[in-house]
């Protein structure tokens, strides 16, 4: 049980605390973003590895679980005043017909797509490097989770709704209710590919790390005023990206501590960019800056505390090969 209630609460403090958008003072804010995040991060894990299914699927739910939440839970792809905050999220490449802006649209999903699920999943599963692709949980377990996943996003619809008074248009509802559909159908619709040990080069574990940090940072700093060039380089992003990693991660010498790097360095994304990030709560000062230096500290020493998990358990394997 430990991998599990450890992504339910990594999620959260990953997509929330470790990007700077809440000060640790409201840690107490995990009880509702907990369930949210973490179940559906969990969920989303749970339901792949019991299906033997890998990546690509965790992607792709990870993909409609972003919808979920910025079109009905949050509703901040519809929302040109989001909590009041006269932020204009939408006003950069907007298209008027759906009444969303592409820029937003792009950048959000993009955010928990890549950094509230998937980095998420990665970073625990690291941690327990020969489970890594076992289920952690019983049908309860999952059952369970599939409760507070829902508790969750109602809890956090109504605490948005109260707060802003906004509500999207029925057939904005109805087209994100499409898409999510969709993409779940199409996640359980992929074909398993087979693992494979392809010949050819692959990059040392630091050079993936240092990779996934310069194209995360490229991607979080790119200025939003510059529209549809953003939305463009964004595109190109997310595709050389997956592109690298599915031909990479097929050949002979990729393991854990690939997977290991490129996790930590889009998470290492977030840990320095919020020291830079304004909050959504509060006007930061000093306190918020300490709580970023204490998820980064965290994030740090999960991270080697995984590498040496990764490191034992390739050598392990690779005395096995031996023997054998």
């Amino acid at each position: 049980m430990a991998p599990a209630i450890g992504l339910f609460f990594v999620a959260p403090l990953v997509a929330e605390f470790l990007l700077g958008d809440l000060p640790i003072k409201l840690l107490g804010a995990l009880v509702i973003l907990a369930p949210m995040y973490g179940g559906g991060a969990l969920l989303i894990r749970e339901v792949v590895r019991r299906t033997g299914r890998g990546w690509p699927t965790i992607l792709v739910l990870a993909f409609a679980y972003a919808v979920l939440e910025e079109a009905f839970t949050t509703q901040t792809l519809f929302n040109s005043n989001y909590l009041h905050l006269n932020l204009h999220l939408l006003q950069p490449a907007y298209i008027p017909a759906l009444g969303i802006g592409a820029w937003w649209t792009i950048f959000v999903l993009t955010l928990h797509t890549v950094w509230s699920i998937s980095v998420s999943i990665a970073l625990v599963e690291a941690l327990v490097p020969d489970r890594a692709t076992a289920p952690w949980l019983t049908g309860l377990g999952l059952a369970v989770t599939g409760v507070l996943f829902i508790l969750g996003a109602v809890a956090s619809t109504a605490l948005e709704i109260r707060q802003d008074r906004f509500v999207a248009s029925i057939p904005q509802f109805v087209a994100a209710a499409v898409v999510c559909v969709l993409a779940i159908a199409a996640a359980f619709r992929m074909p398993v590919r087979p693992v494979t040990h392809s010949a050819g080069w692959v990059p040392s574990p630091l050079l993936v790390g240092a990779s996934a940090l310069v194209a995360g940072s490229i991607f979080i700093m790119v200025p939003s005023a510059w529209g549809w060039l953003t939305v463009g380089i964004y595109l190109l992003l997310d595709f050389l990206v997956i592109a690298a990693v599915s031909v990479l991660s097929h050949r002979a010498g990729w393991d854990g501590r690939h997977r290991l790097a490129l996790t930590g360095g889009a998470a290492l994304t977030y840990a320095w960019h919020s020291f830079v990030q304004h909050p959504a709560i509060g006007n930061g000062g000093i306190g918020f800056r300490i709580g970023n230096a204490i998820f980064t500290a965290g994030l740090i020493v999960l991270l080697a505390f995984a590498a040496r998990r990764n490191a034992q358990s390739s050598g392990s394997r690779i005395s096995s090969d031996s023997v054998s």
